[in-house]
């Protein structure tokens, strides 16, 4: 049965959109949280599903103190496709190929060896990623499914994995529709990216009324404590911080490594050594010879 929750504007929640919350708002030992999941998939692939297990490896999560999580969700429909889905709030430049990387992990790590087993066992794959900051794709599309085609002739593989990408960035005339007017995927996504923004709230508890597993899910994510409240908002503050320093370490190190090529181009064109220019730079022959 459908919760009825009504969100006030001066309600404090928790942002769904941080890698720890999502998980923990979906992968809790409750029937709202799998429902909440198995809707959420549904929306996003197209056609309804039921989740049946959360991978054994990925055991679900009953406090977001948990330091061992891994913050993507890998689990298992009732036809035995694999799902791994996460939250990205702050995706990298090489977001796109670490999608692919871990689609082709998904899909490739399903055995089928045995006598009573062929390829026509795998099971459909699904890497789903919902990218929160940034754009990755220049149309305005927010919703995209992608699979093996050849690009020439237009022609699909018809295979069984398929990268899903939900774009937060793109949603600025969606949330502007009567949310009665929105599709689920719409709907799931106005909710991810303007829960907390107390300017939409009366939007929000529109959404809450029309989808069920939206509600369901701020049934699980009211439940969060206050402390975890805390807790969650001290961490997103240190990865803030240690992300600012491993971007400053980066791109410190870039410029010391261009440095050292800008270095060793010039003294190649003079006509040093390799071996001179190695003991000069610190860059190995194998490199300095493909400048």
């Amino acid at each position: 049965m459908k919760p009825h929750i009504v969100l006030e504007e001066t309600d404090e929640l928790i942002d769904i959109r941080y890698d720890n919350v999502f998980k923990a708002v979906f992968t809790r030992d409750t029937p709202a949280s799998n429902i909440a999941l198995s809707k959420l998939i549904s929306a996003l692939i197209g056609r309804d599903i039921t989740v049946i297990n959360i991978n054994a490896n990925e055991p679900p999560i009953d406090n977001l103190r948990d330091r061992q999580i891994r913050f993507d969700i890998i689990c298992k429909t009732e036809n035995g496709e694999l799902v791994n889905i996460e939250m990205s709030l702050s995706p990298k430049a090489f977001e796109l190929v670490r999608l692919e990387f871990y689609a082709g992990k998904l899909f490739t790590g399903q055995e089928i060896r045995g006598i009573h087993k062929t390829y026509d066992d795998l099971k459909m794959a699904f890497q789903i990623t919902i990218l929160v900051k940034e754009r990755f794709f220049p149309d305005e599309m927010f919703l995209h499914t992608f699979e093996y085609y050849d690009p020439i002739h237009g022609v699909p593989l018809n295979g069984r994995s398929r990268i899903i990408t939900l774009e937060l960035s793109k949603l600025n005339l969606i949330v502007e529709k009567p949310a009665s007017n929105m599709s689920a995927p719409e709907s799931w996504a106005v909710y991810f990216q303007y829960l907390t923004d107390k300017n939409k709230r009366r939007k929000i508890n529109e959404i809450l009324e029309n989808e069920e597993g939206i509600a369901m899910a701020s049934e699980v994510l009211i439940s969060v404590s206050k402390d975890e409240i805390e807790w969650a908002r001290q961490l997103s503050e240190l990865k803030y911080e240690l992300d600012t320093q491993s971007n400053l370490v980066h791109a410190e190190r870039k410029g010391r490594e261009e440095e050292r090529l800008a270095v060793a181009r010039n003294a190649l064109a003079k006509g040093l050594s390799l071996e001179l220019i190695h003991d000069i730079t610190g860059l190995d022959i194998e490199t300095i010879n493909r400048i």
